[in-house]
């Protein structure tokens, strides 16, 4: 920590217009919630499935040789289309007919046929004190850290926080876990669970300085898990202590 606190007073100091007036080091804590989730594999609707829907969707079809007849397609492949479009609930058999679903219609109008995959679960960091969830991993702990008290403005710990499915979907994709390329898209489509599985307290570094051309005191906070400087945390210390700052630093030399 005394290395890292030395890196940067040094880069500050490297404005000759400001002057440290204070240093501090303190933690904020960070919530780790395991989320377990549905994620849908999207795909650009192949040609083949989209003849075959609009098959099933205009003419009385009642067996997968039938489609292959009328298509001039092998007809395995047509049963493994049909076994998978029944699957993923494209179509249903009514009256011993094939006939789309609303989410076959939906698709077939779209172009986009949609699979769901088996549930996962991911890691997500929130900090109460920036109100949302942050990117990145908990790293080593820092030698001295243990001794630093929790920041002063942290919010208290109060009962669990109950998410809503809209911010959880928003903040997995954030971290991350929507992949995309060109053809292929897999995207979040339900929230199964959410648990707290532990709270980390990570360190901040906070310093207060005095621009003598501008006559202003302000904060600058290195938050450690972000590894840079935290506009969050100096924005709430510069608007709640300005005031406290001038009064207890009234003989900067000006």
């Amino acid at each position: 920590m005394i290395e890292l606190e030395k890196r940067l007073k040094k880069e500050l100091q490297q404005n000759i217009q400001a002057k440290i007036v204070s240093s501090n080091a303190w933690t904020i804590p960070l919530h780790t919630i395991e989320v377990e989730y549905k994620p849908v594999k999207r795909i650009k609707m192949d040609v083949l499935m989209k003849m075959m829907l609009i098959t099933c969707q205009k003419a009385k079809m009642t067996t997968a040789k039938q489609i292959s007849e009328i298509l001039l397609v092998d007809q395995l492949f047509i049963e493994d289309l049909v076994n998978i479009m029944k699957r993923t609930r494209l179509i249903e058999k009514k009256e011993h007919v094939f006939t789309l679903t609303e989410k076959g219609i939906q698709q077939l109008e779209d172009g986009i046929f949609e699979e769901e995959l088996d549930a996962l679960s991911q890691n997500l960091i929130y900090s109460p004190s920036h109100h949302i969830f942050l990117q990145g991993e908990i790293k080593p702990a820092l030698d001295g850290e243990e001794a630093l008290n929790l920041y002063r403005y942290a919010p208290e710990k109060k009962a669990r926080i109950k998410w809503d499915d809209a911010v959880l979907i928003d903040a997995l994709q954030a971290n991350r876990m929507e992949i995309v390329d060109s053809e292929l898209q897999t995207v979040v489509s339900e929230i199964v669970s959410d648990s707290e599985l532990y709270v980390d307290d990570v360190p901040c570094f906070e310093f207060v300085l005095y621009n003598k051309s501008e006559d202003l005191l302000y904060a600058r906070v290195w938050n450690t898990f972000l590894d840079q400087w935290d506009e969050t945390l100096e924005n709430e210390l510069n608007e709640k202590e300005r005031v406290v700052w001038r009064e207890k630093y009234l003989k900067v030399d000006k």
